[in-house]
């Protein structure tokens, strides 16, 4: 059923990529790149790190380069000198590779391009199709007209002479911020406003992290981006839809520009998913106001945070392939993408058995200083994996909630006069009863076992009706720390323009568990393993505060699975 539901899911994604229709058509007999190879180009802007959004259009861009055996260049959008920073940088490229896509020796960076915007601007100047404007911002919005009501600008018709002259002064640094622009002469009284002169250079004071200060005027990103794209051979130029409005700017900029190809811009809906925010901005104030341990905090919708949470590459792929092309904005469950990482790891996972909430289990008529192992199953889903040995003795710990000293209707597993129950791979075992401290808590629980039940299962084939407990050898557990997370924010659309984002952080979204008691071969794991903890969910090691002297788990999610097929 589950493979059905899955192919089902495909086949509606890909019925619903048009992108794919579309090149297919460009590359069809006949079609404005027949014979070409497709080639796109993901762009992030390196002014903080990836997140699950651009997860998404990265897969695109990508993913639609190898469908079609086709190529796909990695370009960090640097033109604007007030956000960029190396360390984001060296971040997006680890996340991509991390994910499992490359982009050979096709790396650069929008600034790379600095003078031949220049040249395209100045080209533009010379043809009578960018003027230089020295309206005030407060005078643009003033100027900038209303539907039915064109725009204005007393600086339309300088002379092509004065304007390139007052381009190269700017460009040398005569002038203040703010005090001139370039703008492109396309059409005042458009219906779209991209079309209105839009600027297409502004002047800048503040150094670059790449360039300093050998540049004080930048390009616009409307600008600059077909630029790029025709110079690198782009032939798909894939974007989110907040871009349709400005493709026909892009396309006046191929089009008027004295460039090497015609690429073409397609747009599509921008992943939105329930109980996160997405904005670079919200994010980045959550960590600067200490909401959030960083960047890279396990609740955090950041690709390096959902690593850090135990996510796998194959899971988020998985989940960016199914949800499908868009061309109108949707929002997805956050329990659809939890239910990809568990589909994942339910089929890779080692099983282990781990505590987190002890308490002592005394098999009282199993020998004293006796120890002895069992064998156990690595992944039932897989064969291949093999078994491995754990230890067994006389004194265990269990989970507290595994014991009652006054069962509840339908309670199977532990409580005085109880069924029996099976300790996983081990033996059958009755409680007869438990120690309580002075205030009535219990801090120990006590049973007897069956010798002849080695294995789980009673030598006379009797009917077990009590569950199955995992345990830890008290003998050889291992302290750990464990974290258990939930949704960062309680309200499932914290993003709404009405809201505070910040007032819908959830609580309860972290709890920390300390004692917790694990396998003693853990202390070997190495991260980005993965383990199913019984009973309890998907765990990985913290990658930054774990040790062999400190095992810090994270739960990656839960064994529940509360997507709705």
């Amino acid at each position: 059923m589950a493979d059905e539901i899955k192919t089902t899911q495909e086949e509606q994604a890909e019925s619903r990529n048009f992108i794919h229709a579309f090149i297919e058509e460009d590359i069809a007999p006949g079609g404005q790149y027949e014979g070409m190879t497709v080639h796109t180009r993901f762009p992030p802007e390196p002014n903080g790190y990836l997140h699950i959004g651009h997860c998404k259009a990265l897969t695109i861009d990508f993913g639609t380069a190898e469908k079609y055996g086709g190529l796909c260049n990695l370009r960090m959008d640097d033109t604007n000198p007030t956000k960029e920073d190396e360390e984001f940088v060296e971040a997006i490229k680890e996340d991509i590779h991390w994910l499992g896509f490359d982009w050979g020796d096709r790396f650069f960076y929008g600034s790379d391009y600095f003078e031949e915007d220049y040249r395209q601007a100045v080209g533009l100047i010379k043809k009578g199709l960018a003027y230089v404007c020295q309206l005030t911002p407060e005078e643009f919005k003033e100027y900038r007209g209303s539907i039915g009501v064109p725009a204005k600008s007393p600086y339309r018709d300088r002379p092509i002479e004065e304007s390139l002259d007052l381009f190269e002064r700017m460009r040398n640094g005569e002038f203040p911020d703010g005090a001139m622009t370039l703008r492109a002469k396309i059409d005042l009284a458009s219906g779209n406003f991209n079309l209105r002169d839009p600027v297409i250079y502004r002047i800048n004071h503040l150094p670059h992290h790449r360039h300093g200060t050998k540049w004080c005027i930048y390009p616009m990103y409307d600008f600059a981006h077909p630029i790029q794209d025709a110079l690198e051979g782009i032939t798909h130029s894939l974007c989110s839809l907040e871009f349709e409005n400005h493709r026909p700017l892009y396309n006046w900029v191929v089009e008027h520009g004295d460039l090497p190809s015609r690429p073409r811009q397609i747009e599509f809906a921008r992943l939105g998913i329930d109980h996160t925010v997405l904005s670079k901005r919200k994010l980045r104030k959550l960590v600067e106001e200490g909401k959030v341990s960083g960047w890279d905090d396990p609740r955090m919708p950041t690709l390096c945070g959902l690593r850090r949470r135990g996510y796998t590459p194959r899971s988020i792929r998985n989940f960016c392939e199914r949800i499908g092309v868009a061309k109108s904005a949707n929002v997805v469950e956050y329990s659809f993408l939890e239910h990809c990482l568990r589909e994942d790891l339910n089929e890779t996972a080692q099983r282990v058995m781990a505590v987190i909430r002890p308490i002592k289990l005394t098999i009282t008529n199993y020998p004293e200083g006796q120890r002895e192992t069992v064998t156990v199953e690595n992944n039932p889903m897989d064969p291949a994996a093999g078994t491995r040995e754990v230890t067994f003795s006389r004194t265990l710990w269990i989970e507290a909630d595994d014991f009652l000293p006054e069962p509840v209707p339908k309670y199977k597993r532990l409580y005085p006069g109880g069924p029996e129950c099976r300790l996983k791979g081990a033996y059958l075992i009755t409680c007869t009863g438990c120690v309580q401290d002075e205030s009535g808590n219990v801090t120990e629980v006590l049973a007897t076992y069956d010798p002849e039940s080695r294995g789980g299962d009673p030598a006379d084939g009797r009917k077990v009706k009590g569950a199955t407990i995992h345990w830890v050898d008290a003998a050889t557990a291992v302290d750990a720390e464990v974290r258990l997370y939930d949704n960062l924010f309680s309200d499932p659309d914290p993003d709404a323009a009405d809201k505070d984002f910040l007032s819908c952080l959830n609580s309860s979204s972290l709890e920390i568990l300390t004692g917790c008691k694990v396998e003693a071969g853990l202390v070997d794991a190495v991260f980005p393993a993965s383990f199913q903890f019984l009973r309890q969910g998907y765990f990985c090691l913290d990658s930054k505060d774990s040790s062999p002297e400190h095992l810090v788990f994270n739960r990656s999610v839960s064994l529940k699975d509360s997507f709705k097929k």
